[in-house]
């Protein structure tokens, strides 16, 4: 049976082979070789390791029971896999955790998020440089032409455990739901309101589509703001871009300048016309007024002359000639007996002297 493939040669055989193989190898002389027939324990080499790995794995396990949330963190704590609550949540400071049954995950609960599309920031220490990402800043907008659209998205974690576990990936899908957005609110409108006039209204709708986008989506994220950096037309069509803009900013400032114009002539136009009208009833209104106090007046006077007529004559006569005597002149009375008078009068007299002599003593007969 020597020669058998099968029979192996025992554990003291081999041992002498290799130590003979050593020394006929310059290996060194080796270990003090054990006696043959001594037993040796398998164990006898690691009972001098086996208090330091004690130690090692009691400095272990203490190091692992023990950890620490930042102010600006919320812990989510997963035990044998399973997360047991929100009310298990871990605040900022010290914490215990049990080694190798429990899972932490910290999540910047506290702490503003950004994310950059159709750009990227290459340096932020002293004077910042961009990288345009044309693959993302490249959109069609609702007249089919093409604008640079670059923006910021700043945004917190609201929910940690739906931001951990709702959503595999979540700032990718988030990256993602935000692009589409923001191409679909693009898609609504022309290229002028995408460069000039609409990016306040483009920040708002954004925002709003994308909350709902998170909500539905149960991402867990809170969106704060949405920034639009710059929005320009290709290069190789800005320079025609701005001769339009141009072309417009004049054509309004024309328009502008006519308004102007219009303002300051129809208004007053219109109230000169106003005036004219106001006035003519006014008068029309003062001669109607007139026309019907007098109407009421002569039916009051013919009422009296109806009870009294002789009176009423006598005294209109004398209201007549008291309105009209002042303005004859110089007057002289004559009696009906007088003859042979002969007047001596100047010509020249004005009426208010005649009218003063007139009333002095002595001045008819």
């Amino acid at each position: 049976m020597a020669n058998d493939p099968l029979d192996f040669p025992d554990f003291d055989q081999l041992r002498e082979r290799w130590q003979r193989f050593r020394r006929t190898t310059g290996g060194g002389a080796g270990p003090t070789p054990t006696p043959p027939g001594t037993p040796q324990p398998p164990w006898a080499g690691s009972r001098r390791l086996a208090p330091i790995l004690l130690l090692l794995l009691a400095g272990w396990l203490a190091f692992a029971s023990f950890y620490t949330v930042q102010p600006e963190e919320r812990a989510i704590v997963l035990r044998l896999g399973r997360y047991r609550g929100a009310e298990n949540d871990a605040g900022p400071g010290l914490h215990f955790k049990l080694p190798l049954l429990d899972r932490v995950f910290k999540v910047p609960v506290e702490r503003q998020l950004k994310q950059e599309y159709g750009f990227r920031t290459q340096t932020q220490a002293g004077p910042s440089s961009f990288r345009t990402v044309e693959e993302e800043a490249t959109m069609l907008t609702g007249d089919e032409n093409v604008a640079i659209v670059e923006w910021v998205v700043q945004y917190r974690i609201a929910d940690p455990y739906r931001y951990l576990f709702r959503v595999r990936n979540v700032e990718q899908a988030f990256r993602d739901l935000s692009e589409a957005v923001m191409r679909q609110v693009v898609g609504d409108r022309t290229v002028n309101e995408v460069v000039t006039i609409g990016r306040v209204e483009i920040e708002r709708d954004t925002e709003l589509l994308l909350q709902e986008l998170c909500d539905q989506y149960e991402t867990g994220i809170k969106v704060e703001e949405v920034l639009l950096q710059s929005n320009n037309p290709p290069e190789p069509v800005k320079p025609s871009f701005n001769d339009v803009n141009q072309a417009e900013q004049d054509r309004n400032k024309l328009i502008n300048e006519a308004q102007a114009a219009y303002n300051r002539v129809i208004p007053r136009a219109d109230g000169e016309a106003r005036q004219a009208i106001e006035q003519a009833e006014g008068y029309a209104l003062d001669r109607v007024n007139r026309a019907q106090g007098d109407a009421t007046r002569f039916d009051a006077l013919f009422t009296e002359y109806r009870k009294a007529p002789e009176i009423t004559r006598k005294r209109l006569y004398l209201e007549s000639m008291a309105r009209l005597l002042p303005a004859v002149g110089r007057k002289v009375v004559v009696g009906e007996d007088v003859e042979g008078m002969i007047p001596m009068l100047s010509m020249e007299t004005s009426p208010r002297a005649g009218a003063a002599a007139a009333t002095q003593p002595g001045g008819g007969s």
